[in-house]
C-alpha cells in the first residue's frame, strides 16, 4: 500500500496498516513463520535487550535485560495506572530508553491502549498539541519536559482536559513541579515512577489513589513482586525508618548484569542478590519513599554534608525560577562550595544576590549557595537527565577554580 507521507518523514519507505491485504499476507506466513520458530527457542530468562545507562555520570553501561524483567514491568505499571482500551497515551519520551519502550510501548501493549507520539523528537508545543487533539488520558515525561510545556508561552490556550494520569520520571521529580502538573495541567492521577535502567526500570510507584501529598512528595511504594530496603551505605545494614540511606531493590526487575563487564556487575548487584542503587532515600512506616538524593551528589562543605536536592527543592519555591540544579564545586577553604544553576521563568529579572537572600534565614547558612549562574538550559544526557559532572567541569573552567579542584583528598 503506497501512502503520502509528510516532507519530515521522507525516509519513510515502508507503511503496512492493520487489516489490509499487504498485513494479512506477512501475517499469513514468510517472516512471522521464522519469528515463531526462533521463539520456540527462547527462554523467559534469556536476554532480549542490552540497555545502555543514561550517563548522568559519564560512564554509560550496558544493562543487559530479559524477557522477564521487560514485560513484567511493563505489566505492573499499566496495571497501577489502571489503563483499559480506552486509554490514549502520549509518549515523547525516547523509545530507546526504558521510559519509552517498558512504560510506553509494552505497558501500552499489554492492555491495548493506545500509543501517541508527538514527534521524533520531544517539542513542547507537538507534546501539548497532540495531548489535545488526540485527547490523550495520560502524557509521560522528564521533570524537564514537563516544566517546558507548562513554561510554554501559549500554554494556556491548549485543551489538556481529557488528561487523567501520567508518569513523570527519569530524573528527581520536584515537588513544585508536580504540583503544578496536578493544578495547571489538571493531571490529577500523575504519578511518580522511580528505579533505574538496572531495574527493567520501575522499583517503586504512584499509585492513581494516592493522597496528593503522597503523589507529590514521595515516589511511592513497591513495585509487586519487588523488595525493597534502605541500608546504611557504610556497613550494608538496614536504617531505622525515617532516616536516610542507599535504596536498594531486589526481584524479578533486577538486570542479568553488565555486558561482558563482572566487576562492574559485582559492584552493582550484591551476593544476595540487591541492586544497590546509589541512590539515597528514606521509607517512612507506611512504606512510602522519599528520594533525597545520590551518595555521589552529596556536598561536604566544611564538614556539613548537603544533599543538593533539599537546595534544589527550596529554590524551586521562588516564584521567579523555572528551574534548578545545585552542585558542589571545588573550595580551597572547605573543601567545596554550592553552586546554583538557574532558569528563570519567561520575562523574569532576577540577580545572583537575591537568589541567595531568598535563601538567608530560612535554610542553614551553610546551604545558601555560594555561586550562582544563570543560564538557559543544562548539559543533557539523550534522554533528558541533567549531567552534573559536566556542570562541575564547566564550572571549574568558568570560576578558576583549577587550584582548588587539583588539591587532594584522603
Amino acid at each position: 500500500m503506497v501512502q503520502e507521507v509528510r516532507p519530515r518523514l521522507a525516509a519513510l519507505e515502508r507503511a503496512v496498516f492493520f487489516g489490509t491485504p499487504e498485513w494479512e499476507e506477512i501475517a499469513a506466513g514468510g517472516p512471522v513463520d521464522e519469528v515463531r520458530a526462533v521463539m520456540e527457542r527462547l527462554d523467559f530468562d534469556d536476554p532480549i535487550n542490552i540497555q545502555y545507562t543514561s550517563g548522568t555520570t559519564g560512564f554509560p553501561k550496558g544493562a543487559t535485560l530479559s524477557h522477564h524483567n521487560l514485560l513484567n514491568n511493563a505489566h505492573f505499571t499499566a496495571q497501577l495506572l489502571a489503563y483499559t482500551e480506552r486509554d490514549r497515551v502520549c509518549v515523547p519520551v525516547p523509545l530507546y530508553h526504558c521510559f519509552g519502550m517498558v512504560l510506553g510501548n509494552l505497558a501500552c501493549t499489554t492492555r491495548g491502549s493506545c500509543i501517541v507520539y508527538p514527534a521524533d523528537t520531544f517539542e513542547p508545543e507537538a507534546t501539548l498539541t497532540a495531548c489535545q487533539d488526540e485527547r490523550c488520558t495520560s502524557l509521560y515525561g522528564v521533570p524537564t519536559m514537563f516544566i517546558a510545556e507548562l513554561g510554554h508561552p501559549e500554554f494556556a490556550r491548549f485543551d489538556l482536559g481529557s488528561l487523567r494520569t501520567g508518569i513523570m520520571a527519569g530524573s528527581p521529580c520536584p515537588i513544585e513541579v508536580m504540583r503544578r502538573v496536578n493544578a495547571e495541567m489538571g493531571i490529577e492521577q500523575i504519578s511518580i515512577a522511580f528505579g533505574q535502567t538496572e531495574t527493567s526500570p520501575v522499583s517503586t510507584f504512584v499509585r492513581v489513589d494516592d493522597t496528593l501529598e503522597h503523589r507529590c512528595e514521595t515516589v511511592g511504594q513497591v513495585m509487586p513482586h519487588t523488595e525493597i530496603k534502605v541500608v546504611d551505605p557504610a556497613s550494608g545494614r538496614i536504617v531505622p525508618r525515617g532516616e536516610p540511606g542507599e535504596f536498594c531493590a531486589r526481584g524479578y526487575l533486577v538486570m542479568r548484569g553488565y555486558w561482558n563487564d563482572p566487576e562492574r556487575t559485582a559492584e552493582a548487584i550484591d551476593p544476595a542478590g540487591w541492586m544497590h542503587s546509589g541512590d539515597l532515600a528514606t521509607m517512612d512506616a507506611d512504606g512510602y519513599v522519599r528520594v533525597v538524593g545520590r551518595i555521589k551528589d552529596m556536598v561536604i562543605r566544611g564538614g556539613e554534608n548537603i544533599y543538593p536536592r533539599e537546595v534544589e527543592e527550596f529554590l524551586h519555591g521562588h516564584p521567579d525560577i523555572a528551574d534548578v540544579q545545585v552542585i558542589g564545586v571545588p573550595d580551597e577553604r572547605y573543601g567545596e562550595e554550592l553552586m546554583a544553576w538557574v532558569i528563570l521563568r519567561a520575562g523574569a529579572r532576577l540577580g545572583e544576590e537575591e537568589v541567595r537572600d531568598y535563601c538567608r534565614g530560612k535554610i542553614a547558612h551553610f546551604k545558601v549557595p555560594r555561586y550562582v549562574k544563570f543560564t538557559d538550559s543544562f548539559p543533557m544526557t539523550v534522554t533528558g537527565k541533567v549531567q552534573k559532572f559536566r556542570m562541575r567541569e564547566m564550572a571549574i573552567e568558568e570560576l578558576g577554580l583549577e587550584r582548588a579542584a587539583a588539591i587532594a583528598t584522603a
